[in-house]
């Protein structure tokens, strides 16, 4: 995946390094920022046609998971490509793509 790649070398270029553990609790605050702006957008979800995300606030997200994959050495578009195996599967044999649990 170009992206990962792009976020590898600007990590490597600005040695922002950081360790899988650091990378995914900067991950879950990232999409917290996402889930923030959607909370106060839509009134706490009352008003849920007047959703308003800050596509930079996107973008941090995306940037912290192909982080996040670049730390675990994990090829994003291989695991984008076994999930959507997966969810194929899941529609297939039950109708949905949600897990069950």
């Amino acid at each position: 995946m170009e992206e990962q790649r792009t976020v590898a070398a600007f990590i490597d270029e600005h040695d922002l390094d950081g360790k899988p553990a650091f990378r995914i609790l900067d991950l879950a605050a990232e999409v917290g920022e996402i889930a923030a702006e959607a909370t106060d957008s839509t009134n706490y979800g009352t008003e849920s046609d007047e959703i308003n995300v800050a596509t930079d606030e996107i973008g941090d997200a995306l940037f912290s998971l192909l982080a996040v994959a670049h730390s675990l050495d994990i090829d994003a578009d291989e695991a984008l490509q076994e999930s959507l195996e997966k969810y194929e599967r899941r529609l297939t044999e039950t109708g949905s793509a949600a897990s069950g649990n």
